[in-house]
């Protein structure tokens, strides 16, 4: 079963990372005609720490304890998001326009 949770978590970090990019609506819920780029970036952000706490209530749920992380594991996890958000990013700025 652990594996099925770990991938299915991968799928919605991917998903929640391009949202942001893929909606023309402030924070995902009011509709706007022109959405900024700051908008996105800061939706992306709380997309970012609202994927981190499911996944810190999967860990407990799994492991029964949260493991003490320091900064780099932090670092490679926003790094991680920023490539998952790649696809959702190129669409909006590059493919869209054509």
């Amino acid at each position: 079963m652990s594996p099925l949770i770990t991938w299915g978590y991968i799928l919605l970090a991917l998903v929640a990372a391009n949202l942001p990019w893929l909606s023309d609506r402030n924070l995902l819920v009011f509709r706007t005609e022109h959405k900024s780029t700051w908008m996105r970036l800061l939706e992306w952000l709380i997309l970012y720490f609202l994927v981190g706490a499911i996944g810190l209530g999967l860990e407990y749920r799994l492991m029964g304890e949260i493991h003490r992380q320091d900064w780099e594991f932090y670092a490679v996890t926003a790094s991680l998001f920023l490539v998952f958000a790649l696809p959702g990013f190129i669409w909006r700025h590059d493919w869209k326009r054509r």
